[in-house]
């Protein structure tokens, strides 16, 4: 039997952020704040823990959607992912945030978001413009929060 999964919708964004990786990694992990900067996002809570539930609350053009997907792997200050299975082998999802540190007060982040399975093409279809849009929306607002805390903390100092 072949597991191979066939990817048919993925959406990726780079950003060079001008802030330290624990300050992106605070922002990202920072879930009771989403809603003061996450307009795609604006509600969410989680555990930072393999098999936890992640609950939130999507803005996908129009609609307002609340799901809870599950933690799949958490590498401090590197690595945030979470996945959804909501029809098996028939649809998949998974999200990751991903930093590395550019310099001591610089982060490379990407947001990666990929749906696959076998109803992937229709969902893809239906979906693909919102989500890519959401999916923008939150990684720009995640540099611009970043770089804001960064720098309140440098005046602060």
């Amino acid at each position: 039997m072949c597991t191979a999964k066939k990817i048919m919708l993925k959406i990726v964004y780079d950003h060079h952020i001008t802030a330290p990786v624990g300050v992106v990694w605070q922002v990202i992990t920072g879930f009771s704040d989403y809603g003061a900067w996450n307009s795609f996002t604006p509600a969410c809570k989680a555990e930072l823990r393999p098999g936890a539930p992640i609950t939130m609350t999507v803005k996908l053009g129009r609609r307002v959607i609340q799901q809870t997907e599950s933690v799949a792997e958490v590498v401090p200050q590197r690595l945030f992912e979470y996945r959804m299975r909501p029809l098996g082998p028939f649809l998949r999802s998974y999200r990751q945030h991903r930093i590395t540190a550019a310099g001591p007060k610089e982060t490379q982040y990407q947001s990666v978001f990929v749906l696959y399975g076998w109803l992937s093409p229709i969902v893809g279809w239906l979906m693909a413009k919102d989500l890519k849009a959401g999916f923008e929306r939150m990684s720009r607002e995640l540099k611009e929060r970043a770089e804001s805390v960064a720098a309140q903390r440098t005046h602060s100092d």
